[in-house]
């Protein structure tokens, strides 16, 4: 027997977690993101990353069809960015406004998140409605700064510790 889709969201609420934004280059050569909290390491040795990707998004489309992406990890002062990406806006306007670079592999980095860690796709698991992407990490830029939290069904920062 399953819990309701209601119990199981207010449960989910409680688990706090850092925001990203995933982004990629389609094979059409344009940009696609979105916002993603469900996104955490593998492994070391190689140095793995799985992120979930909900099936009807144009970003996963991309993404599995280029098997390329960026998982830009954002800093406290982007709220605006995640909310950006996760908007309903198009993939046009979410990249407009923020400021970008391409990647080794043609992904956009965020220049301005906490941490940008590029991936291959090594294996792609099909979980009721989203895609649990694996991936080996290529490239990693990290900036100084704190993390963005979401918790709660809001944002949070915290001052990282010395």
């Amino acid at each position: 027997m399953s819990v309701e889709a209601k119990q199981f969201k207010n449960a989910l609420k409680l688990w706090a977690s850092g925001v990203t934004v995933v982004t990629t280059r389609g094979r059409d050569n344009q940009l696609r993101g979105m916002t993603a909290t469900a996104f955490s390491s593998v492994s070391l040795e190689p140095p793995q990353i799985l992120v979930c990707l909900n099936q009807a998004t144009d970003t996963g489309a991309a993404l599995l069809e280029s098997r390329h992406f960026a998982v830009n990890i954002l800093n406290s002062g982007q709220e605006s960015v995640s909310n950006q990406f996760a908007g309903s806006i198009t993939q046009e306007q979410r990249f407009a406004s923020v400021a970008w670079q391409a990647g080794e592999s043609g992904a956009p980095i965020l220049t301005e998140a906490l941490a940008a860690l590029e991936c291959r796709v090594v294996q792609q698991i099909q979980a009721g409605s989203h895609w649990v992407i694996i991936a080996e990490v290529d490239s990693v830029v990290c900036r100084e700064g704190d993390p963005l939290l979401y918790y709660n069904s809001a944002y949070r920062s915290v001052a990282a510790q010395d």
